[in-house]
């Protein structure tokens, strides 16, 4: 007979320790909001009469939507490649990483609503900053995860001092030049703080290598 058989498990202690399922529903879920996104752009209504010229006048007027839906998208494949940055260190997971995780990817699925207010109102600030505060949400809770990782040992051990600077970093610097640009809708139109916030997306996206941008 055994000396011992064990001690037994709670069943929190298996849930949410499956990598590949958190990376899986990950995917499905951006893919799905970057999808929606695109239903914002509708097809101009004309009749049948109508000319080139009242083609092309009904294309300018959806200038603005185009830009909307171009900045959502960025701010999606920007989380996207974060999160995935941060999934890809993990040495394992748990449930309440998971749920950290799952509550990111709530502040997902609200992109495509945020983008739709802020494309049909795009010159009131109370829609601007419905949208900044889905991006808060969405670097809060990524962040919030990767602290809960850091403390909880989930990462690779030999890289978690670094991880612990890189990722503060980049969520933080970031958030304070999404909050500095809404901010501005204080003083400016609206228009200058959005334009503000697609350049602080492009230089994510494209990361040049500019001494004093290549930091952020």
């Amino acid at each position: 007979m055994s000396q011992t058989r064990g001690i037994q498990r709670r069943y929190n202690e298996l849930a949410g320790t499956n990598l590949e399922r958190l990376a899986g529903i990950s995917d499905g879920i951006f893919s799905v909001g970057m999808t929606l996104l695109v239903l914002g752009l509708t097809v101009p209504m004309l009749s049948s009469r109508s000319t080139d010229s009242d083609l092309w006048q009904a294309l300018l007027k959806l200038g603005p939507s185009v830009l909307i839906y171009t900045l959502s998208f960025m701010t999606l494949g920007i989380f996207w490649v974060g999160q995935g940055t941060q999934l890809g260190r993990l040495a394992r997971s748990n449930r309440n990483y998971a749920w950290l995780q799952l509550t990111f990817l709530f502040a997902v699925t609200l992109v495509p609503f945020s983008t739709a207010l802020l494309a049909h109102f795009p010159t009131l600030r109370v829609a601007l900053v419905e949208y900044w505060l889905n991006i808060v949400l969405l670097g809060g809770m990524l962040l919030a995860a990767a602290e809960y990782g850091l403390r909880a040992h989930l990462f690779q051990e030999t890289e978690s001092p670094e991880l612990a600077r890189l990722f503060r970093g980049r969520i933080l610097i970031a958030q304070s030049l999404y909050a500095f640009a809404t901010a501005l809708s204080l003083f400016f139109p609206t228009w200058v703080s959005i334009t503000l916030i697609v350049l602080v997306q492009l230089n994510y996206v494209l990361a040049p290598r500019i001494p004093f941008l290549h930091r952020f």
